[in-house]
């Protein structure tokens, strides 16, 4: 449950936060000084492995805008080029200054925190393009060397403070407590012909944490209502007890409506705030 539906709270309580509080949150201050430190040198293990590929190209002297601009043009397009590499390798760079001057992301001036982790999240979503499509091609210990200084800047960016998962976990837990009787009703009554028995229900939960264990491995987007309630349908269905058809349904147009209505919604409402503000 905090697996999969925890997820939903806490990135929606982040992009809240980041866009309301962007200095406080938009960089994980409370990163350790002698983490700060690893970070920097692990960028200048990734600039010798990039270095390296340059060969006889020279590394062309650009603005920080530019090379900006090209490493954000290769995100965005996802088209490799010659001067990805040289911007790449420039932004690194920069990064590693602002660190290392800084000495910790606490000290980072409140005027310079979005650039510091626009920058930061550029280069790491560069990388993630670099290794998945692999246009230039690394060893097993660049790409171990390259992961690792990833996982430095995604720890600086994409980071959830303890309190806003203590939150979620209270407010899951809470609402589970307050609204538990219509959804047990409902799925331990109104989904089969019979009442469900504590096998039926336990064979569910199962195959539920299953289901939605093997998604989270896998980055797959379930619902755990949906995958709940089918396994509880399958048990029925075995049991030879029946199934009341508009119950499950009502399930089947929630499963197909729910990704074109939300879609159509977010898009009409995103429109709408675009246009008046």
């Amino acid at each position: 449950h905090g697996s999969n539906d925890g997820q939903k709270g806490m990135g929606l309580i982040m992009l809240i936060l980041i866009g309301t509080v962007p200095t406080v949150y938009a960089l994980n201050r409370a990163m350790e000084p002698g983490r700060v430190a690893a970070f920097s040198g692990n960028g200048r293990a990734v600039t010798q492995v990039l270095s390296s590929r340059l060969a006889a190209q020279p590394l062309t002297a650009t603005t920080d805008e530019e090379a900006r601009g090209r490493v954000a043009a290769y995100v965005r397009s996802r088209s490799f080029e010659s001067a990805t590499l040289p911007a790449l390798i420039q932004m690194i760079g920069s990064i590693d200054t602002q660190a290392t001057s800084y000495r910790s992301f606490a000290n980072v001036p409140t005027e310079k925190v979005s650039n510091v982790r626009n920058d930061m999240y550029l280069v790491s979503e560069a990388f993630r393009h670099l290794l998945k499509q692999k246009p230039i091609a690394f060893n097993a210990d660049e790409e171990k060397a390259i992961k690792t200084y990833r996982s430095g800047l995604d720890h600086a960016t994409k980071f959830i403070p303890t309190w806003v998962k203590v939150a979620v976990a209270l407010a899951l837990g809470l609402g589970t407590m307050v609204g538990w009787k219509r959804i047990v009703v409902t799925v331990g009554e109104k989904i089969g012909k019979s009442h469900l028995t504590y096998g039926q229900g336990a064979s569910a939960e199962l195959v539920a944490m299953t289901t939605i264990g093997a998604a989270d491995l896998l980055g797959l987007p379930v619902s755990t209502t949906h995958v709940l309630s089918s396994g509880v349908a399958g048990t029925m269905a075995a049991n030879g007890s029946g199934l009341q058809w508009a119950t499950v349904r009502n399930l089947l147009l929630a499963w197909v409506l729910t990704l074109p209505a939300s879609m159509i919604l977010s898009g009409s409402l995103f429109w709408l705030f675009r246009f008046v503000f």
